[in-house]
């Protein structure tokens, strides 16, 4: 039976009309740039193959990285017959084909690596569809993906299979790929060297993405040297890697949120910039931006919830891009306000404590009595009307009888808060002395 993704020799293609991508290949695994972190003699990968004990994998990574290129070189390595497909364009009965031909080959002895590009887009159902021929060696499955295995693929799935990290290439991973393309053109880019530093800004750590600009500026034909600004006007910016629904959009919601709780007013600018020129809602980022006010600083600055809605409402007056200076600057004020999440621990504890009690009722001195059987019950007896009291403090338990008074809001020595603090002290040694002298 023929393979269905096999192909037939065909005529080799004219060198000049390959895509520069194509032609600079790595044709081994030491060829390529970047990636020692699972490449490297002491690295999964690196280990595996000294070891001859090559196993599925799943190769999680940013476009442009490798994946392809590195799965094809392991079937290199593994003398194994390498069968690449996509996920977007695959149905069950392709699937099933690729399985009967591997089955056919392993009869034969060979073994068939199965590279699945996109792999987070089969459902559930097909991912479990690999697992029997994974578990007796039909295939020997490497799945490459752009989104979180964690969350897009099965737990079946990823127990059979080690997830290696691909990381978005480096600046000199940019530079040596960049050198290895003017060898391979005979000649140097017509850049100065800040532009070159700009086209490898452009390309944002994708090989594939820079060695197509490559062939864009090596295409004009020109012999003097193009400075930044000229190159720019030349080529368009790549678009920043940015999925609204995905993992940057959560990773640099993080990372905003977390540079504002670390006082970082540059780096919390930052993340909210690349939030906004990667194409986020600036409705979202405002309501995020409020609840970092609420979560973070709390009480130690009770007027930093007001400047969030007040920035919200003036995004809502003006728009973008007018509106969106109004949230950068709530940002900045978040990121330099005291910070206290006390009110946010008190309540989750609270929240807790009325979990663990039930439907323990308040005590009866606390409870009105509109009825005279409720006032025979002894609803209301005993209440102390606070204002009637010294200092308007009665001191009263409004807890239930049968739980113990814990402490839920315990206020910083930060901002505001600090005279919060001063309060919750007074009032409790004030309430310890009123009961004591009601023992009295």
């Amino acid at each position: 039976m023929a393979d269905l993704f096999d192909k037939g020799d065909a005529p080799a293609e004219p060198e000049r009309n390959r895509p520069l991508a194509d032609r600079l290949r790595p044709q081994s695994l030491g060829e390529v740039i970047g990636q020692e972190q699972v490449l490297g003699p002491d690295a999964p990968l690196g280990a595996m193959l000294a070891a001859g004990s090559l196993g599925s994998l799943i190769l999680w990574g940013p476009p442009g990285v490798g994946k392809t290129t590195i799965a094809r070189l392991l079937a290199d390595a593994s003398d194994l017959h390498f069968v690449q497909i996509s996920a977007i364009f695959t149905g069950v009965a392709d699937l099933k084909k690729v399985f009967e031909s591997a089955k056919i080959r392993r009869g034969n002895g060979q073994g068939t690596l199965l590279f699945v590009d996109e792999i987070h887009r089969f459902n559930k159902a097909q991912q479990d569809g690999f697992l029997p021929y994974m578990e007796d060696g039909t295939i020997m499955l490497i799945g490459a993906t752009t989104e979180n295995p964690s969350f897009e693929l099965n737990a079946a799935l990823l127990s059979r299979a080690q997830v290696l990290v691909l990381e978005r290439l480096s600046p000199t991973d940019l530079e040596r790929l960049t050198q290895r393309a003017e060898k391979e053109l005979g000649r140097p880019l017509p850049l100065t060297g800040a532009a070159r530093d700009t086209l490898h800004e452009m390309a944002d750590g994708d090989g594939r993405a820079l060695l197509n600009l490559i062939e864009q500026v090596t295409a004009w034909k020109i012999d003097t040297p193009l400075d930044p600004t000229a190159l720019g006007a030349r080529l368009m910016r790549r678009a920043s890697k940015y999925d609204k629904s995905g993992d940057e959009h959560y990773n640099l919601i993080s990372a905003l949120h977390k540079s504002v709780r670390g006082s970082d007013p540059d780096a919390a600018l930052y993340w909210f910039a690349r939030m906004l020129t990667g194409g986020e809602d600036p409705r979202y980022l405002a309501r995020r931006i409020l609840r970092m006010a609420i979560e973070d600083i709390g009480l130690a600055d009770p007027q930093a919830q007001t400047v969030c809605q007040h920035a919200w409402e003036t995004y809502e007056r003006l728009g973008s891009p007018e509106g969106e200076l109004a949230l950068a600057q709530a940002v900045a004020y978040l990121a330099l306000a005291p910070k206290s999440n006390a009110g946010y621990v008190a309540y989750k504890a609270a929240m807790q404590l009325a979990k663990k009690t039930g439907s323990a009722p308040p005590p009866k001195h606390i409870l009105n009595a509109p009825t005279s059987m409720m006032k025979d019950q002894g609803y209301g007896a005993g209440y102390a009307y606070d204002h009637d009291a010294e200092d308007a403090f009665s001191g009263q338990n409004y807890f239930p009888d049968d739980v113990k008074r814990p402490v839920l809001y315990a206020p910083v020595e930060r901002g505001f808060e600090r005279e919060l603090k001063k309060r919750v002290d007074w009032f409790a040694k004030k309430r310890a002395e009123r009961q004591r002298q009601d023992k009295e």
